[in-house]
């Protein structure tokens, strides 16, 4: 049995601003075929900015499907540029700060059984001023709070975007503020 799947046929279904929904023929590697709703992403930059060693840069945004206000870091889609100059791009649109230093903590699969979609995570350090320049659908507070409260919302679930959640813990232990415990633990 093969370990990987086939794509047999493709449809495009429909063709959004910054994605495209498709209908997928696939062969399994168990041999079965499905047939799969899949939306093909050109993957995105997340970036936990630090104004200082002990606090960070959030945004209360705006977000119809998730019914409302959500806390996250600032982020956004590729727009054909590599991901530490989207994550640089992002960063200021959202916040009116530029990153002096980037750091790459790795990257993440946002929703795997639909969607390719991959974000390339970052932190931001010796921010610097530059331009706010939001977006007509974005609404945006910019919230500083202190990366310890920030790891406390998502423990309480006060701070469920995905990515975010994702972005704040590879930056923590990237600053060994989360450590692994030890598998006897």
């Amino acid at each position: 049995m093969s370990r990987e799947g086939r794509t047999e046929e493709r449809r495009l279904v429909r063709r959004g601003r910054g994605f495209e929904i498709y209908v997928e023929r696939v062969r399994l590697p168990n041999g079965h075929t499905v047939e799969l709703d899949i939306v093909r992403h050109p993957g995105a930059a997340a970036v936990v900015p630090f104004r200082s060693a002990d606090e960070v840069l959030l945004i209360r945004q705006y977000r119809h499907a998730a019914g409302g206000t959500i806390l996250e870091v600032p982020a956004g889609k590729l727009d054909g540029e590599a991901p530490e100059v989207c994550a640089a791009r992002e960063l200021e649109e959202e916040t009116g700060y530029r990153p002096g230093r980037l750091e790459r903590l790795g990257s993440i699969l946002t929703t795997p059984g639909f969607t390719d979609e991959r974000i390339h995570l970052f932190a931001a350090f010796d921010l610097e001023s530059g331009t706010r320049a939001l977006e007509e659908a974005e609404v945006i507070e910019v919230v500083p709070v202190r990366l310890a409260e920030a790891l406390r919302m998502i423990w309480s679930g006060e701070l469920v975007d995905a990515k975010s959640v994702a972005a704040l813990l590879h930056a923590a232990h990237h600053l060994g503020r989360l450590v692994e415990r030890d598998a006897e633990d």
